[in-house]
Order: C-alpha cells, then structure tokens, then sequence
C-alpha cells in the first residue's frame, strides 16, 4: 500500500476541486464581537505588494515540499466585491496536499501586512471553508485583508457530519487525527514567501469545535507553526467524547421502543425550573452552574399528576434521564469516561443536539456516535454498528482509547515548548454548551495549570474564557459574539494579556442589544444589579475536580507513516 494516491485519484481529485473550495466553513455559524480594544490589532504595520503575478502561483512546483508533496490547482484574482471575507482583493489559490488535504488560500493583493492566519473546520471536516474566522468580529486585521487567510479540509472528501469512512483509510485518518493543519501551514508559508518574496512575520491559528481541537493539536504537537492561536469549544478529547455523545443519547431514547423520553417542548419548562433553582440574579442566566446542585427530582410529578403548560413537571423516567445528563458519563466504578457532562442552565440549547423535536425523532449526539463506531474508532469498518453498541465499561473505554488516542487526542497539558518558543493560548468556550461539554475545557485548562507551574505562569501565556449562556461555538441565550482573535494578536505582537474580553448580542440590525464582560478563568462576572458587572472568582470552578477514569498526561501521542509498505506507528508528536 502507498503513502501517497495513485496519479488517477490525484488527477480527479484535483478537477473537483475547483468546483467544492467555496463551500462554507463547517465551524457553524458564529457571529463574533469585540474585546475591550478590538480592531487594534496591526494597524499600523505598512502593506507588502507581491512580487509575481497571481496566475503565475499555478505554474509553481511543490512536489518536492518534504512531508507536504503539493499540487496547485487554480490561481486567480478574486475581486473586493466577491470575497465574503471583506472589502479587499485577493489571489486565490486552491490546491491538494497528498494525498487528499484540499486547500483554499486568499493572498492579499494590495492589503497585506506581513501575517497569515489559518482557519479550522468542523465537525469531521471534510470541505474546505471560505476563511470566515470564529470569535474574530470586529478584527480588523480580517476585514482589512492584512492576513493572508488559509483552511482545508482535514484530508479527506466528505461532509461535516457524516461521511466518516475516510477513518478506515490509515492515512487520511492521520491526518485528519494530527497531521493536516502543520502540512496546511507549511504550505502555506511556503507560497506566501514566494508570492510576497519574504516570510509571514507572524502566523495565527483560529478555529472552533473541530477546528479547536486542531488549534491544540498545533499547540501541544507543532509549537512552532503559530505565535498565537485561538481554540474555540475545543473537541480535543476525541476519544471519551464519544462517551458523552452516547451516554446522552442511552438516557435521552431510553422510553419504551426506543423513543424518547424529552422532546424539545419539554426543555423551555425545565430550564425555567432550572433559572429559578440557580439565577439568583434573575437575568435569564447561570453565571455560575458548576456551583448549582438543583435537582431534576424536586419537580417530579406527584402520583397521578400529569404535566400540564400551567403546571410543568416530569415523570420518574424523565427525572432519571436529566439526572443522567447532569452526570455524565459513567463507568461501572462510578467514574466519569469523559471530563465533562451537561451543565444546569443549558438545556434550551439540547434541542436537536441531545433532545429530539419528537419522541421518535433522532439528534446530532445519535448521528455523531454512529459515525464513530461504524468508521473512525476501529481499524476496520463496522457498518452494522450504531450509537447503543457502545458499552459505558472501564475495559471499553481502555481499548478505545488504546486505539485512538495516540492519533486522534489532542489532551497533553505540557506546553513547554510553545510557551518557550513564544506562543500565546486563548482558549473560549460557551458554558452552555450541548456538544461539547465547557467542563472539559475547565479540567484541561486546571491540567495544564499543574503541569506548567502554576496558574500566574500559565496566564503569562495561556488563558481559558468561559461565556455564560452560550451554546457551542455560539448561539444560545447569553452575549456570545466575541473578537478573540485581535485579543492574541495584541497579545502576540504588543505583549499585551487580555484581561477580559466583551461578549455582546448583535440584532440583525447590526445593533448591540447586550453586552457584558468575561473574564479568564475562574472569575466570572456577576450582575451587581444595576447595570454592571462586578469581576469574581468562581470558588466552584477554582477548586473543580472531575473524577475521571482517564488523565491528562504527557506521552500518550503517536506517530505513523508508511515505511517499505507496512503502516509504522512509534510513539512522539511529530
């Protein structure tokens, strides 16, 4: 078997490629607002013109980039008016790292100013996105066109959601696991060199979801790729997370034959059941749900009660089930399989997600572990398997993460050699969260807290901000709109720490209709009741501990490329 496609597979995937590289970025939606200093970032740096014509970047030869071989499929000049980034022109470049990472860069044609920034995906991946940076609104670095702007598709062909039988394919699961946002950068940097006749002076990574467990790939595996990197509702514990995503949809379709035992018009009372147990500031949301222990039990029908809209209450299987989802999930010892489980005050936003919109109906958690089990977990495929295969067991959970986590984890809390080498870390994520749960970014960031000496010498260069209220990568019922990415370039370039960001609400109006401030973990913002905010720490999250079964641990990464036709696995990071 071959490291790289045959020529055939090669010719056709690049004569698609030109057809799929404008499609959307599979990060989501996620409309951003600004810091306490928004749009400084850059400003005043001068622009660098090209030194050849745009067209002529297709006639450049990078078969020979070492781990990268590369081959350009368009190049051509993209208008102001066209690019959904901004108001600047652009060369566009499209192209195919082998053997299936397709890839889409935007060079400024009169705008640059001497950095790149390269955009994560979403969910498997599988499209290449048009740019368009989560947590960055208000950038003006972006809108500007002083990055020259590059994503891909993870290396395979597909779609965000399903499609996952490129994991059966060793290589292209590599680089999907690990491997395809460095050679992205690497290519990148190389045609921006070229281009420009000097290198990017400095290069950024921003993504979410997905796209965020890249970001901390890149952190913990190549330190030296990106000055500053922004990792939004990072899905970094790859391998439990299935976990989490079957364990909800085990106590969510746990009715008789398999239906649901919640539905979505359940969620609006029980959340309000939740405010009054939680809000005790009475603004819609909880500032602080690690600290709330309200317990579904305490609305539990009385015998012979039934739910009614002027009396909201659940049945005994539905107590169960949202207890269950409160918990996370667990192992026959009790212990947790994932670092992480639904918080109190996030269930407007299990619509779809965990809850489905009918009792017979299906959600993403269901789609998401059926892909998993059937392709990506396991060496080969198994297609007759499905999300109620999987077995919440401490032997289950030992053989998946023997298979897996080498490749596809991204949980290392030793970031020694990108802190060494300057980087600086933002990582963001919407407390609410149905997906992916913000208790894991908590107990990742508190890792890397120990391992790195401590919490003032992780904040010289890594901070985690939490945003009440908000769903995944945006949405929901808090301020979600955020400028993380003009945070870490003032960071990067002026040495300045974000103190706090302003998470705000735009109406479709573009008028702000609130705002308030977040700060780095564990201090939070608390409604003093008239108006403001008042900046506290959060004892809960401070003093958070999660029984885990698993840990957050230096040497677990591994290796593998094709060596004399045999598929070689040794443990390292790159």
């Amino acid at each position: 078997m071959e490291n790289f496609v045959k020529p055939p597979l090669l010719r056709r995937a690049l004569a698609s490629l030109a057809a799929a590289v404008a499609l959307t970025l599979g990060t989501g939606t996620l409309l951003t607002g600004g810091s306490a200093q928004a749009g400084t970032a850059q400003a005043a740096t001068e622009a660098t013109a090209p030194v050849m014509d745009c067209a002529d970047i297709a006639a450049l030869d990078l078969s020979g980039i070492i781990g990268a071989p590369t081959q350009i499929a368009a190049a051509t000049e993209l208008s102001a008016h066209d690019n959904p980034l901004g108001d600047w022109a652009a060369c566009e470049v499209t192209g195919l790292i082998a053997p299936q990472i397709q890839f889409g860069l935007k060079l400024p044609m009169t705008t640059w100013q001497g950095s790149y920034l390269q955009v994560g995906c979403g969910g498997n991946c599988g499209v290449v996105g048009s740019g368009s940076a989560p947590a960055a609104d208000g950038c003006v670095p972006m809108t500007d066109g002083a990055f020259a702007v590059g994503t891909d598709n993870q290396g395979h062909f597909g779609t965000s959601m399903s499609s996952g039988l490129y994991g059966i394919d060793p290589t292209l699961k590599a680089d999907f696991g690990y491997k395809s946002e460095h050679q992205m950068a690497v290519v990148a940097k190389d045609i921006i060199e070229r281009f420009y006749g000097e290198s990017a002076g400095h290069s950024y990574y921003d993504g979410c979801s997905q796209g965020g467990h890249e970001a901390l790939t890149e952190a913990q595996r190549f330190p030296t790729d990106f000055d500053g990197i922004v990792a939004g509702a990072p899905a970094n514990n790859w391998t439990a997370h299935t976990f989490q995503h079957a364990w909800n949809a085990r106590a969510v379709f746990s009715g008789d034959d398999g239906e649901a035992t919640l539905t979505t018009a359940d969620l609006a009372p029980l959340h309000a059941a939740v405010l009054t147990g939680c809000d005790a500031t009475d603004d819609g949301i909880v500032e602080d749900p690690i600290a709330c222990t309200w317990d579904p039990g305490s609305i539990q029908c009385a015998d012979g009660q039934t739910s009614t809209d002027d009396v909201f209450c659940l049945t005994e299987t539905q107590v169960t089930t949202v207890r269950e989802l409160y918990s996370g999930p667990l192992a026959e010892n009790g212990k947790l399989l994932y670092p992480g489980w639904q918080l109190r005050g996030s269930e407007l936003n299990w619509a779809g997600v965990i809850v489905p919109t009918t009792a017979t109906g299906s959600t993403s958690n269901k789609t998401n572990v059926d892909e998993r089990v059937r392709y990506l977990l396991y060496p080969e495929a198994h297609p007759e398997l499905s999300w109620d295969d999987v077995e919440f067991t401490t032997k289950n959970y030992k053989k998946l993460m023997k298979l897996n986590e080498g490749m596809m984890d991204a949980t290392d809390p030793d970031l020694s050699a990108f802190k060494a080498a300057g980087g600086k870390l933002l990582i963001w994520h919407g407390v609410a969260d149905p997906n992916i749960s913000s208790v894991a970014s908590m107990a990742y960031y508190k890792a890397v807290e120990k391992t790195m000496g401590g919490a003032d010498a992780t904040t010289d260069f890594a901070r985690l901000f939490l945003l009440p209220g908000v769903a995944h990568c945006g949405g929901g019922q808090g301020p979600h709109n955020i400028d993380a990415l003009t945070a870490v370039v003032d960071w990067v370039t002026e040495g300045t720490a974000p103190d706090s960001l302003v998470s705000e609400t735009v109406g479709s109006s573009g008028t702000v209709t609130a705002s308030r401030p977040v700060y780095p973990f564990p201090y939070i913002a608390v409604p003093d009741g008239n108006g403001d905010y008042t900046r506290q720490v959060s004892i809960a999250e401070r003093d958070l501990s999660v029984d885990y079964l698993g840990s957050f641990r230096s040497g677990y990464e591994t290796v593998s490329n094709w060596v004399h036709g045999q598929w070689v696995t040794t443990s390292g990071k790159s």
